[in-house]
């Protein structure tokens, strides 16, 4: 068996699929780069090395299996999954039509079943590793993320399944949960009221940046993280740890 190791990560045309792309590359993987956003995909992988871009939306489990075969007929193993690919959909309950659900529900939580279920046999081969990518969003109930909050929930619920049952075939399964993170759509939508208020709530006083997510994930797909798994790591700068707490008073 080769020494390269092959990683696929959903979602990697922008943001945290991107940057944990660039760092698996710079560590010497191959990385399969898989996003429906075709051309944003051909703009993230034009300058990277070791990079094999696809154009493929992960929630249609046709696709998902001819994205294994083509796996398995050119590499035939694969050492880390990254399931980051999401929707973010945000709105009152009374806003949020079944069809709305369904969008979030089949990209946050039916891919990521769909993905670690076709590729199961080959990670079992390498005893690779499985991360995905929940929120904290799935930790703390919120305003307007019914359908997205609760796709993060099941996902971390997910994760602890996957990790049981994986385990007897030596494949480890774990999520990351991020906070506030300078992305483009987060500087998109939060306007400079919600900055501040996610600040007064934050430890730390500051959003983190799509490279520290990435740190943590492409640490759990690492050796260092050889005896970790079912675990649900919150790279949130203390959001969850400071979720309770009056900004008045830490004033």
């Amino acid at each position: 068996m080769s020494d390269l190791k092959i990683a696929l990560v959903t979602g990697a045309a922008r943001g945290i699929g991107l940057a944990t792309t660039k760092q698996l590359v710079g560590d010497g993987w191959h990385v399969y780069m898989v996003d429906y956003d075709g051309e944003e995909l051909t703009k993230a992988s034009a300058d990277l090395t070791s990079v094999t871009a696809i154009d493929l939306d992960v929630a249609d489990p046709d696709n998902v299996e001819k994205l294994r075969a083509q796996v398995e007929s050119e590499y035939g193993r694969l050492d880390a999954l990254v399931n980051n690919a999401g929707v973010a959909d945000f709105g009152p309950i009374q806003e949020t039509d079944f069809k709305r659900w369904r969008r979030v529900m089949s990209n946050n939580l039916d891919a990521p079943f769909l993905m670690v279920q076709a590729f199961t046999d080959l990670l079992s081969e390498a005893k690779g590793s499985i991360v995905n990518i929940t929120s904290i969003s799935g930790f703390r109930a919120s305003t307007l993320r019914v359908a997205y909050g609760t796709s993060k929930a099941a996902l971390a619920h997910l994760t602890l399944q996957q990790a049981v049952e994986l385990g007897e075939l030596g494949i480890r399964v774990n999520g990351v949960a991020p906070g506030p993170v300078n992305t483009k759509l987060a500087l998109a939508v939060h306007t400079p009221e919600i900055r501040q208020a996610y600040h007064d709530t934050l430890a730390l006083n500051r959003y983190g940046t799509e490279d520290e997510i990435a740190n943590a994930i492409v640490f759990l797909t690492s050796e260092k993280a050889s005896f970790i798994t079912g675990q649900i790591l919150g790279v949130d700068g203390g959001f969850e740890a400071a979720g309770i707490g009056v900004a008045a008073l830490r004033d």
